[in-house]
């Protein structure tokens, strides 16, 4: 059976969702969310004054303040630490220290604008580079390479990216570099220099801040960042073809320095009015950082993440609003995480140290960019084995879709083996990872992903509006219901 689920074929779905929830389908304080709200809190959170909501800056810091000041006055209660809104964190970076040189041939290149440094190491590097030019991988003898620095083109990567998809030429090159490296070192190579093909090439200046900002993630001990022990992999544009050759001396002297700054998630409830359920929670997850400052494109480099994240924050605002002024029996937590876009140092740090008791959280209703694509297609991932935890959960989904949206929902990106991945690339992910039922709402990648065009006045806020109500409509009924959904008999959390 075709995984693309039309409209028509949830109805049997719903009626089983119906028999479990014992759900209020009226749905009382969905007139509550209201398009102009959506409006004007996505022009606000994603204009230029942000810069990006990078994580780990002040930017990010400003962003989060602007949503504890939202919550209070939608009227969600703080739920964080010390009775406030937030819950801090520290994030690691390790990145290339100023004082780190690269030379080919006597000629020295400039890290971030001649070349790029792959990932932070800490090592010298001097030999005479082996040419490989565009030589299959398999064809290249281990002899020839082993104990010596390799220079070669890139070639095409046997996984290229999906037709279609935004950045197709970064991702080219990223599985492109994987690729290559991996076989060249796995034969011996002391280091490995990259000259980029014509797809490549486009890519190189989008990394070019890679050295700068350097590697970044959670702070714990299973997560922390540190140097790479590999050898160290160069980054060369195709104009530099020039410059290497065989016989040419690599000299790479490379350090790294490191250091840990805060970043902070907002937490805040709608108490629900059963007193028995009240110690539950609904959990309604967004990530609120974004790419801050990067490479221009046409012009602009403020990535302002419209879509991503804005556009799910905004929705979790105005549901916050509904669940305010009509609460579930079951509370409302809202979560908007911090640092997704750095390894998810927000929604881990909650999963394992929540402010609300260990154990009260029934479900996590993660939304991640709604308001892009066609106007009536959207994705629910979590609904397809092995990412479905919890049936029950994906059916109530799946009759609130057709109580208040209608969109058709596209289920292939929840497939296992789909080139992108994106059930392992959201804020419910660490929740998946500990047992909590989970969904993951969003309207699919598009082709500003992830660049400065991702702007408020591409953004379809009927849609946007649809999807509020969809998540709103979840959340109640899972609010409401006599029991909390369950995880499936023998489901285990697997990549």
């Amino acid at each position: 059976m075709s995984l693309r689920v039309l409209k028509g074929a949830l109805v049997g779905v719903a009626l089983i969702a119906l028999a479990f929830s014992g759900c209020n389908q009226s749905y009382p304080a969905i007139d509550s969310i209201t398009e102009d709200d959506l409006v004007r809190d996505v022009t606000a959170l994603a204009h230029d004054d942000f810069r990006g909501r990078e994580a780990g800056t002040v930017d990010e810091l400003r962003a989060a303040a602007w949503l504890a000041e939202r919550a209070r006055e939608v009227g969600l209660q703080p739920a964080g630490e010390d009775d406030s809104y937030w819950q801090f964190y520290d994030m690691r970076t390790v990145r290339l220290s100023p004082t780190s040189r690269i030379s080919i041939g006597g000629r020295s290149f400039e890290i971030g604008d001649d070349i790029l440094v792959e990932s932070p190491v800490e090592t010298s590097a001097n030999g005479s580079l082996v040419w490989v030019g565009s030589t299959p991988s398999e064809r290249i003898a281990d002899a020839r390479v082993r104990g010596r620095p390799v220079a070669t083109m890139m070639l095409p990567p046997s996984n290229p990216p999906t037709p279609g998809m935004s950045l197709s030429e970064y991702r080219y090159a990223r599985s492109a570099i994987r690729e290559r490296t991996r076989a060249l070192l796995d034969k011996g190579a002391t280091a490995v220099v990259l000259v980029s093909d014509s797809i490549a090439d486009v890519a190189f200046a989008m990394n070019a801040a890679g050295p700068q900002k350097g590697r970044t993630r959670f702070d714990t001990e299973a997560m922390q960042v540190r140097p790479t022990d590999q050898p160290p992999v160069l980054w060369l544009p195709a104009n530099s073809r020039q410059y290497v050759s065989q016989g040419q001396r690599l000299r790479a002297d490379l350090t790294v320095e490191s250091f840990v700054y805060p970043s902070a998630s907002i937490v805040a409830v709608a108490p629900g009015t059963d007193s028995e359920l009240v110690d539950e929670y609904v959990l309604f997850s967004a990530h609120h950082d974004h790419l801050g400052v990067g490479a221009p494109v046409d012009g602009d480099s403020i990535y302002n993440g419209a879509d991503d994240n804005v556009s799910a924050c905004a929705a979790l605002l105005a549901i916050g609003r509904a669940f305010v002024k009509k609460p579930g029996r079951r509370s409302a937590l809202f979560v908007f995480h911090g640092a997704e876009e750095r390894g998810f140092g927000g929604s881990y740090t909650f999963s394992l140290n929540p402010t609300v008791p260990e154990g009260s959280i029934v479900a996590v209703l993660n939304v991640d960019m709604i308001a892009r694509n066609h106007p009536d297609t959207a994705a629910l991932l979590g609904t397809v084995s092995p990412h479905k935890n919890s049936t029950e959960l994906v059916e109530t989904a799946f009759a609130a879709n057709e109580a208040v949206a209608g969109f058709e929902l596209d289920l292939s990106w929840d497939e296992h083996g789909h080139p992108e991945n994106f059930f392992f690339r959201s804020d419910h992910r660490p929740y998946a990872e500990i047992g909590i039922p989970v969904l993951f709402y969003t309207s699919m990648l598009h082709p500003t992903y992830h660049t400065p065009n991702d702007e408020t006045e591409l953004l379809d806020f009927d849609k946007l509006y649809r999807f509020t109500r969809w998540i709103y409509a979840t959340g109640w009924d899972v609010a409401q219901a006599d029991e909390r959904p369950s995880i499936d008999e023998g489901w285990t959390y697997s990549r």
